[in-house]
């Protein structure tokens, strides 16, 4: 039996691979930053984080599940992770809990876009 193997080669040709570019981000940045786009990548949470942003007041996690086809262990479900990065804050009233959009992060979103990207 005959087996060919090619072989690399040592050094690449010229003018590949030769960027001098490097991360500008920080190992614990990059984490945070994965974290808030893992957090928007479901289109359920883009659309609770929708409504919380449109609502001058806190809403209850009934009022956000009359909205949706989920039911409310779904919502609180979707309503953690947003909570987890941030995005969203509670607010205990009585039993109920009621979230609003975290206007320090997502005034913070923009310029983690432009960070990411280097602009």
């Amino acid at each position: 039996m005959v087996s060919t193997v090619l072989d690399k080669p040592t050094t690449p040709p010229t003018g590949w691979c030769e960027s001098t570019a490097s991360p500008s981000l920080g190992e614990a940045e990059a984490d945070a930053y994965a974290a808030w786009f893992k957090a928007l990548s479901d289109p359920t949470r883009i659309q609770i984080l929708n409504m919380l942003a449109q609502s001058e007041e806190p809403l209850c996690v009934c009022e956000i599940v009359d909205h949706f086809e989920l039911g409310q262990p779904a919502i609180s479900h979707h309503l953690k992770i947003l909570r987890d990065v941030r995005f969203v804050l509670p607010e205990r009233r009585g039993t109920f809990i009621y979230y609003r959009v975290n206007q320090a992060c997502l005034a913070d979103f923009p310029d983690a876009a432009r960070r990411i990207l280097n602009r």
